[in-house]
């Protein structure tokens, strides 16, 4: 894993930023305060990865670990916007209110925009680019996130991904 997945919590000016297990990452407390301050929202959550990208726009594993750069929060759904539940919503409608939250440009959070039909040529990229891999999801899903495995979607892992090897070294010497 080159991020680490999170949602993004903020209410009333405030931000946290937890793990889909529930624990707060509070090594990213000042990008959860940065997201926070930014966004002009009472109270949303925002479903993404905490990442550290290079010159290219690609996560490095290392760097998040790390922390060699500054972190940033490529959000991919809108869960709550303004105290309305927006889960039962098909995921096409949350990522259009996502965006349109998002529209102006941000430097430490990014949209992440999806991809609709045959997703094989991006998958042909993301290995050309040396990514970790893709999420393919149903346009009309509602978000479940305690449905494991998920009906509506499936990741599709980049098996010669270069980002894997020797990862446990890394964990070890921390």
């Amino acid at each position: 894993m080159t991020a680490s997945g999170a949602l993004a919590y903020i209410e009333a000016g405030r931000g946290e930023l937890i793990s889909r297990n529930g624990n707060t990452f509070r090594g990213f407390a000042d990008l959860a305060t940065w997201i926070a301050e930014h966004l002009r929202v009472e109270s949303a959550v925002l479903d993404g990865e905490i990442a550290c990208v290079d010159d290219d726009g690609r996560p490095v594993f290392r760097d998040l670990l790390f922390r060699k750069r500054q972190c940033v929060f490529i959000a991919f759904d809108l869960l709550y916007l303004n105290g309305k539940d927006l889960c039962t919503l098909p995921l096409i409608e949350r990522k259009a209110a996502l965006r349109k939250l998002l529209r102006r440009k941000r430097s430490r959070i990014l949209y992440l925009d999806h991809v609709e039909g045959d997703g094989r040529l991006l998958f042909e990229q993301i290995v050309k680019m040396d990514l970790e891999g893709i999420v393919c999801k149903r346009k009309d899903s509602p978000y479940n996130a305690t449905e494991k495995p998920s009906r509506y979607w499936v990741k599709v892992k980049n098996s010669g991904y270069s980002q894997l090897e020797r990862r446990e070294e890394l964990f070890e010497r921390m």
